[in-house]
């Protein structure tokens, strides 16, 4: 589903107007399709299938053994984001920390960030965007075990309300082996190491 700039730009112009500015000024006169533009990259998530980028996974044939399967877990970490706040439709943006353990399905690894972008790029709480990341991943590669750490700052915490410019939230989802705290401890020693 695309953006309805046209109708975009019109609201913006009505809330300029709303807000006793002029948006026919030359600062502003732009501003309603700049913020259009903006809006169809921010929301371009919505009606995307996230699963869509580990489509072409690669299988890993589990041989005469499970031993065969790896033993340990795919991390990908630093992979930055941006989303939009639900409640105030202000922006967040941080990293994103994501582990899987294997099935019998791996994935090029620049299909995880693809997983990430989707479901960023619509009007979120960084609370469901973990729990929506874990979920894609997990039932997309049949994994044995995922882990999702999103760290982020919100402008409705830095800019509003407590003005707290150094806070950030972090928010963690884990499925599989990774639901107990003691098997995803390691995991997440390493999303802080360098």
């Amino acid at each position: 589903m695309a953006v309805d700039r046209e109708r975009v730009a019109a609201l913006v112009r009505e809330l300029l107007e709303a807000i006793g500015e002029d948006p026919d000024r030359p600062g502003l006169k732009l501003t309603p399709e700049r913020v259009a533009d903006a809006y169809s990259e921010f929301f371009g998530g919505i009606g995307e299938d996230p699963a869509a980028p580990l489509a072409h996974t690669i299988s890993i044939s589990r041989g005469p053994a499970p031993e065969t399967l790896p033993s340990g877990a795919v991390m990908l970490r630093d992979i930055l984001f941006r989303s939009v706040c639900e409640h105030h439709l202000l922006p967040f943006r941080g990293h994103a920390h994501i582990a899987y353990l294997p099935g019998e399905k791996v994935v090029g690894l620049g299909a995880l960030p693809k997983v990430v972008d989707v479901l960023a790029a619509r009007p979120q709480v960084q609370e469901r965007l973990a729990e929506q990341i874990a979920d894609t991943i997990s039932e997309a590669l049949d994994a044995r075990g995922v882990l999702v750490v999103l760290d982020a700052t919100h402008e409705c915490v830095t800019m509003r309300g407590g003005r707290q410019t150094d806070a950030s939230t972090v928010t963690i989802a884990a499925r599989g082996a990774y639901e107990e705290p003691v098997a995803r401890a390691e995991l997440i020693a390493l999303i802080g190491a360098s």
